[in-house]
Parts: C-alpha cells; structure tokens; sequence
C-alpha cells in the first residue's frame, strides 16, 4: 500500500494578528517516516506528567497479530531479503514530538511497545546465531561515550536492562510502568507467531524497520505540541472506528427522533465501556463482530489473506460497510435493531468483564481464565447468546462456556500446549462458530465434543509435569485451585483470590517442598538434571507467603513440615503432616468420599512426590471434569 500524506490545517483559535499565528504554524512540521528513520540512534524523551505506560495484554496481542498478519500477506517462501523492498508498508498513525528534548507528547505507548517488540526479535536472532545491527541501534544508541536506550526514562531502565538481557525483573518494588513493560514483553514471547519461523525473521526485521510508517508532527515548543495533539482530537482529525461505525449505521436511520435517540444511547454506552479502557468500545465491537458474524479466518500459512476475524481486528467500521448483508442490514429498521443489539450485547461484555476483575462466586470461572490472561474469552462466551435471551438463560451459558474455557486450558497446558493468543485464536474461532446462538442443551453437546477431543487425562500428565518458565502461571494457577476447593469442602471461604494476587507486598509464592541443594541428596538421583526434574514436579510444590518461602529456602524437610502444618500453612500443606488428620472429621469424611490418596510423611523423596503427583491427579480430576455438558 502507499502511504498518502494528508496535509491538514490545524484549527488554532485565532491571534489576535496573522504574523503571530502565522509564526505559530510554521512551527510545525509534518512527514512520514518508517520506524528506523525515527528510532536509528536517536533519543526520546518522556516527561514525569506521561511516563505511565499502560499497554495491557489485550493491546499487544493485537498490535502483534496486525504487525505479523500484514508481513505475511506479502511474505511468499523462498522470498530472498531483497525481495522485502517490495512488500507493502504498514501505517501505525501519527506521533506527536516537541522541543529539542523530543518529547513525545502522542505515541509513547506505541513506540514503548514497538521497542519491546525490537528487543523480542534481538534476543530471538541472538538465540539462533545471527545478528542485526540495525535492530540494537533502534533499541539503544551511544552519546558522549555512553550507551542508554532511545525511550530515554530513567526509571525504566533496570526493567528495559533486564528484559534486553533476556534476564528475570523482580516486580515486587516496581513501579507501574515497569510491571507492564516486563509483563507485556513476556505477552510478546508468548503471542509471537510460530508462522513467523527463524529463516524468515531477518525478512520481518526489515519489513518492521523499513515498512511501518507514522506521521511525524514536530513543533518547535512543547506548547505549540500539546496545541496539535488537543487540535487533532477536538477536530475530529483522528476519527476511531467505533465513531466511523456511529456514523455510518445512523446515516442510514432516516427518522430524526430515532437518530438522535440512537445517538443518545451509542454515547452513553462509549462511555461506560471506556470506563473500563480506555479502547473498551473498540474492544467489545470487535469481540461482537467476531463472536456474532465473522464466517472466516486467515489460514496458518504464510501468503494467506485477511479474513471476517482478522479485518474485524482493525478498521472494522469497513467491514461492516461492506459486509452489510452478512449482518442483515437489510433496511433502516436493520440498522435501528443494530443499535439495539450493540445496547445489549455491551451490557452483557459489561457485565463479563466485571466477573473478570471481581471475584463472583456465581461466575468464578469467567475470574479463572481472566487471571491466566486468556483475552479471547469475552468472544466464545458472547457467541452462545442470543439478543432475546434473558439475563437468567445469559448467566447460564456463561457459565457453561467460562467452564469449558477453563478445562481447555488446564487441558492443554499440562500438555505443555500454548494457549496464547497467535497459537489459539483458528481453534477459538472454529468453536466460536459451532456454538453461535445455541439453545442451553445443543452448547452442552458441541462443548461435550470439543472437550472429548481434547483427551485430558490428569493421571496421564502430572507425572512429567513440572515446573519452568512456560509453565509458572499455571502451575501456580493449578495449586491455588486445588488449595482453594479444599478450603471450601471444609466449609471455609476459598483463598484462591489471595493466593494468585501478586500486587500485596507478601505475595503467595511456590514452594519446593526440596531444598536446592543436591549435594545433599546425590545418592537419591542418577544426576543433577534427575533431581532438577523431580525437584520441580507439581507433586513436590506448595504455595506459601514470599517471605515464609524464603526462610525455609535451605531446610530440610523435618523442619519445613512444622511451617507447612503452622497457622503459617494451608489445608493442602497441612496434610503433609499428622495433625490435620486428628481431629478433622470433616476432612476425613471428604478422603473417604472421594478416595484421596491423603496420607502424612515422614520424610519426603522421589517415592513421596510420586504419591503426591497422583493425588493432585485425583484432585484435578475432581476440579476439572465433564460433569456439567452431560444433562
């Protein structure tokens, strides 16, 4: 695609003579650049009042995808490097920059995140043997003998430094910005697509240098900056697609009442999603789009096209225009339904994403998949609903579906099967369409297929499933579920909550029951790597407070075993030890019930975390069933 510059006069209330404004506007300066003309060995600035960046999982994700779904419309196998010069360009918007500082006034986000992005695929090439100078020279450049990154902030740098390194940040302390920058670098190791293999990464490297573009607006004065970026905004230069689709759906409402009581409603309803993000009305039209109508999705491969899915997630206003039809917009009252229908379903993401931020034992399993990150929930739990359901059949099916989620993904990561988002999103959109607008009992039967496809078996996997940087989250996700259900079978309030909160300055943490110190148990092991991988199975880990976790990180099991069956502990590390089976006729009637392995120990070696992997088998089992899409 070309890259067509628009020149626009930028609305400044009028001064009191010609020559002032005059000297005002010749000031500004306009012009497309690619990402390496704007990030090769040159600085930026933040300054304190805007140096939050906020990115979330879901902004990533999709920057990702669009970045990666565009190379590879263009990208055909056997394609030598040169050949990239012909690709088409890609164009990200406008950045806002004043004073000699650079400030960026409008684009930190977007360039944060692209640099991110840039230090993902060094340390990738550096993996593989190659190496890219271009590359590093748009993450850092050299000054006066010193070397700092060109997103220049201060307070950023130990964070920027480790994940550059490819080394572990420790996010207790942190400040916000750093929490995000690590979290939404580790979304793009996750997020990257595997399409994108390593013999064409030097390709994409230059795609990204050399065909994205943006509008740089360069004012003289910082002033003169913020003066463009409000204009820009109040002037409606920078229309989004939600207000695009506005437009378009009530220019074909030809009825002035009914107009502007659309309008009415479409506004109020922006707001309130924006509450929630600051993109929330882009985000729910998006999941609507998809989860309601979109029919096709771009094949794994590279050369395919962008189908209903992937054009949804960006200019979607067009994709309505032109697939009208597909959404029965027939007639004006067509399109006076489809405010309707976005009133309603925006109630109903509304009220999805608040079960993702708040606990709700009614709906805790929409809290579950939220807390691992699965953004492509609110689009499989939208499909089932229909615009006549009422609020009881609605909470039903979410239920059904948020259940589902939550078995796949349990399913598949201790299969040790990605679920993010690049590798999932065919498989989401594929159930997607087989459960759209289902009736309660049809959801149970096409979920019930879809689960038995899945052939999970916990007995099958928890004997080599162990702890590593893939799979953490989960693990830890695994053993605050476990812990939280035995919590409530005793008829205590579950802790699940606190156990996975990692915001309180004395998180809950994994614990290995092993210390880390295989000299002293070298007879039990053929080598260091056999007492690595028994170390850290799932039947030799516990939850405990940080800095409970760190005190024992040395001691031996007789000594850990006082804590684990403390008021320091957890039911589910009490039952390590004698006294939680004195006594405690209600967890003894529980075992008896459900015949657990529960027994105490002694002492604790490869024997006892064997025992201990098939009761968490058992447990799992218990948690994560069928039961509930058979009638």
């Amino acid at each position: 695609m070309e890259i067509h510059i628009l020149y626009i006069v930028f609305g400044f209330k009028r001064t009191k003579n010609k020559k002032a404004e005059d000297k005002i506007m010749k000031k500004i300066e306009g012009s497309p650049k690619n990402l390496k003309q704007l990030l090769q060995n040159t600085k930026y600035s933040i300054h304190y009042y805007q140096r939050e960046y906020m990115w979330q999982t879901k902004q990533i994700e999709e920057l990702i995808d669009d970045l990666t779904s565009e190379f590879l419309d263009y990208y055909k196998e056997g394609d030598l490097r040169i050949a990239v010069q012909d690709y088409g360009a890609y164009f990200m918007g406008s950045i806002v920059l004043a004073g000699r500082e650079n400030a960026i006034i409008d684009g930190q986000q977007r360039f944060s995140s692209l640099t991110l992005l840039l230090i993902y695929l060094n340390n990738r090439l550096k993996r593989i043997g190659q190496s890219y100078n271009m590359i590093r020279t748009m993450i850092f450049s050299e000054s006066f003998g010193s070397k700092s990154f060109n997103i220049n902030v201060d307070s950023r740098y130990a964070c920027m430094n480790a994940v550059y390194n490819d080394l572990e940040f420790d996010l207790t302390d942190a400040q916000e910005s750093e929490k995000n920058l690590y979290n939404r670098y580790q979304d793009i190791v996750e997020n990257f697509p595997d399409e994108i293999t390593d013999d064409m990464l030097l390709h994409f490297c230059d795609w990204l240098a050399e065909k994205v573009f943006f509008i740089e607006i360069v004012a003289t004065t910082e002033q003169d900056a913020h003066k463009i970026f409000v204009t820009m905004n109040d002037r409606g230069l920078s229309l989004t697609s939600t207000e695009m689709l506005k437009g378009y759906i009530l220019s074909e409402i030809p009825n002035d009442t009914i107009r502007e009581k659309s309008n009415a409603i479409w506004k109020e309803q922006v707001l309130k999603l924006k509450s929630i993000d600051d993109k929330g009305d882009e985000i729910f039209i998006k999941s609507w789009l998809r989860s309601q109508y979109a029919e096709t999705i771009r094949e794994t491969k590279a050369g395919a096209v962008n189908k209903d899915f992937d054009i949804i997630g960006g200019p979607f206003h067009k994709w309505v225009r032109e697939e009208k039809e597909k959404l029965g917009l027939l007639s004006s009252t067509d399109y006076e339904e489809f405010i309707r229908k976005f009133l309603r379903f925006s109630e109903i993401y509304i009220h999805i994403r608040s079960a993702e931020n708040k606990f709700n034992p009614d709906l805790k399993y929409i809290f579950y998949n939220a807390k691992l990150g699965f953004t492509l929930q609110t689009q499989m739990l939208m499909a089932s609903i229909c615009y006549s359901d009422s609020w009881n059949i609605i909470n039903e099916k979410l239920i059904i579906v948020s259940r589902f989620i939550d078995y796949m993904i349990i399913s598949r990561v201790t299969s040790y099967r990605s679920v993010d988002y690049s590798t999932i999103k065919n498989y989401v959109f594929n159930v997607t369409k087989s459960i759209r607008r289902l009736d309660i009992n049809e959801l149970k039967k096409v979920l019930k297929i879809y689960a038995d496809e899945l052939n999970f078996n916990p007995f099958e996997v928890v004997g080599s499933f162990g702890l590593n940087n893939f799979t953490k989250k989960y693990i830890k996700h695994i053993l605050a579920r476990i812990t939280g259900y035995l919590e409530e079978k005793m008829d205590v309030a579950s802790n699940y909550c606190n156990y996975i909160d990692m915001d309180t300055k004395n998180p809950f943490e994994i614990e290995h029951i092993i210390t880390d110190h295989y000299e002293r148990f070298a007879n039990d092991y053929t080598d260091q790597e056999d007492f690595r991988r028994w170390r850290n199975n799932i039947g030799g880990l516990l939850l405990l407070h940080k800095s409970i976790n760190a005190s024992l990180s040395d001691s031996l099991y007789d000594y850990k075993l006082k804590t684990y069956c403390s008021n320091e502990g957890n039911i589910y590390t009490e039952s390590l030890g004698e006294t939680a089976y004195q006594n405690n006729p209600r967890f003894i009637r529980f075992i008896k019930d459900n015949n657990l392995s529960f027994i105490p120990y002694s002492e604790f070696g490869k024997k006892e975390i064997s025992e201990r992997a098939k009761l968490v088998a058992e447990l799992m089992n218990l948690i994560w069933n069928l039961d509930m899409f058979v009638d």
